[in-house]
């Protein structure tokens, strides 16, 4: 079972930038008062290039541009809620806003994506984080759907001289890439991992494993599915997309994030608009409320439906409501 085997995305991906800061002594790490295993060994093999800077996202973000600014590549790693939206206006200013005049390659490590945190609540929930970090120019936006892809994004971290925000699973994951079957392009962004010709699964993160679990069924079910993992949310590779999305008749988004509210899903409205392609379209992901039920994800997964009878569900609805109007 090697080839299924279950890791985090943040061991996978500061494996990989330990490897790195052996060979680019301009690699440079700070970390708000968040722990792991791999973390001790970069603060116990790099201790000139390690800040932990206690609770204080926000001042991580004002160090991480200062160093930025003096020629390193910076890692800032924190729990995903407070790093985004504690310290947004710092992303703004200091990195969305500076980056247009002065290249800044500062990373943000943004672990507990949607309800990865399950039992935490609201507050450790992060549900807005897509729309958000869209939003501002200048900023790459990147959401791997399994450990493989994390760990591989940290070439395209000190390759790409700008400031991006790393959406990372806060659990172990089934690795979904690694394959000759399944490979991942970071020039294009996505990854098509079944095709098909009703209807196109889009997801992103975990969703993309849900995706993979609902295609299977419906594919049982006698319904032609696709499914297509993106996981380079900013900028979106429109033309790619748009070449195979045109050959299904129905597209459905999904992500652990707000619906309707400028993430995933109102990108590819927004592409199917552009591209003149119509398609039947649904999006599946949370409503506009917090919730504050209790238990695993696979619970509130179930009580939101974007389990995966759900979104099997969700699908043939949108196949009926376009069948009807046809007629």
């Amino acid at each position: 079972m090697k080839n299924n085997m279950h890791k985090t995305m943040r061991d996978a991906f500061l494996d990989e930038v330990h490897r790195k800061m052996r060979q680019d002594k301009k690699i440079f790490f700070l970390c708000a008062d968040f722990g792991a295993p791999v973390l001790d060994k970069i603060r116990r093999d790099f201790p000139q290039r390690f800040i932990n800077v206690g609770i204080a996202e926000q001042n991580m973000i004002n160090i991480a541009t200062g160093l930025s600014l003096e020629g390193f590549k910076v890692f800032t790693y924190a729990i995903a809620p407070f790093l985004t939206m504690r310290s947004y206006e710092q992303n703004r200013v200091n990195l969305s806003i500076h980056s247009q005049v002065s290249p800044l390659n500062v990373n943000l490590i943004g672990v507990g994506a949607g309800v990865s945190y399950e039992v935490s609540g609201p507050t450790h929930h992060c549900l807005e984080d897509i729309s958000i970090m869209r939003l501002l120019p200048n900023f790459m936006v990147f959401s791997p759907s399994d450990w493989v892809l994390a760990a591989k994004l940290a070439d395209a971290c000190l390759n790409l001289n700008c400031p991006k925000y790393l959406r990372f699973d806060a659990k172990p994951l089934m690795k979904i890439y690694g394959s000759e079957m399944h490979k991942a392009d970071f020039e294009k962004g996505y990854s098509e991992l079944a095709a098909g010709r009703k209807v196109c699964l889009v997801a992103t993160g975990y969703m993309t494993h849900t995706a993979l679990s609902a295609c299977r069924q419906l594919q049982k079910d006698g319904f032609s599915c696709g499914v297509l993992d993106v996981f380079r949310l900013k900028p979106l590779n429109e033309e790619g997309l748009g070449r195979i999305l045109k050959k299904y008749d129905n597209v459905v988004t999904m992500e652990e994030a707000f619906i309707e509210k400028g993430g995933l899903d109102s990108a590819v409205l927004r592409l199917l608009h552009k591209k003149g392609i119509c398609a039947g379209f649904s999006s599946i992901g949370f409503k506009d409320k917090y919730d504050f039920r209790l238990g695993n994800r696979e619970h509130l997964h179930r009580l939101n439906g974007i389990d995966t009878a759900g979104v099997v569900m969700a699908v043939k609805k949108l196949m009926q409501i376009k069948r009807g109007r046809k007629r």
